[in-house]
């Protein structure tokens, strides 16, 4: 029993690292206004074998957490500041004749 918790531990830990990979992907392809729903349905498929690997871990009572060192993903960095545009006054055709 132990080893099929080990197991689906490793699994578990190992399905973490490409869901956090495939939705960095999918936040690529978003930002990049890309189609993304191949990857999206992988990911939804992978969160479904995670469901029923997290139940099973559960029925054979393991409740210690799982940690995964790779989970942490850097911060997008800030978009830089807008230069103030000079707001131009509107002038009326005749008005740019006379000038």
């Amino acid at each position: 029993m132990d080893n099929r918790i080990n197991e689906i531990r490793r699994i578990i830990r190992a399905l973490r690292v490409s869901m956090r990979e495939a939705e960095a992907i999918m936040h690529e392809q978003i930002n990049r206004d890309e189609d993304c729903s191949f990857v999206a349905g992988e990911v939804m498929k992978m969160r479904t074998v995670m469901s029923g690997l997290v139940q099973e871990r559960a029925a054979l009572g393991d409740t210690d957490p799982i940690v995964v060192a790779s989970l942490f993903v850097p911060r997008r960095r800030p978009m830089p500041s807008r230069v103030g545009v000079e707001k131009r006054r509107l002038v009326p055709p005749r008005e740019m004749a006379r000038a």
